[in-house]
């Protein structure tokens, strides 16, 4: 009796668990906080400046809008976030710096420009 008990909490817990990791890898898990990304790129007056970076540690949609929200947030930015391809097209109307890049990304959440 005993035993059955133990092998049905441990069998409800590995549904749990695994229904988790599932949602996790569909990009909807609660770390994150799941969801899609609703960020609209910025309009800009007139883009004098363009660069590609490279991120790593984005695993869904809800970490994609965490980078793009902290780099529009940078005066004259505008940033459009790739979650497939891991990198952030950034275009502004000033000259932006690859410190000011690495700390709004980083400030974002645990992520790294490459």
């Amino acid at each position: 009796m005993v035993n059955g008990i133990i092998i049905f909490v441990l069998a409800v817990a590995v549904i749990f668990a695994f229904a988790g990791a599932l949602k996790h890898l569909k990009g909807e898990g609660s770390c994150c906080g799941g969801g899609s990304c609703s960020c609209k790129k910025k309009k800009l007056d007139a883009v004098t400046f363009q660069k590609t970076v490279k991120i790593q540690g984005m695993m869904c949609e809800h970490c994609a809008a965490h980078v793009t929200e902290a780099l529009n947030a940078l005066e004259g930015v505008s940033a459009k976030v790739n979650l497939k391809k891991a990198e952030a097209v950034i275009e502004a109307s000033r000259e932006v710096s690859d410190a000011e890049i690495k700390s709004a990304v980083e400030s974002a959440g645990n992520y790294t420009v490459v």
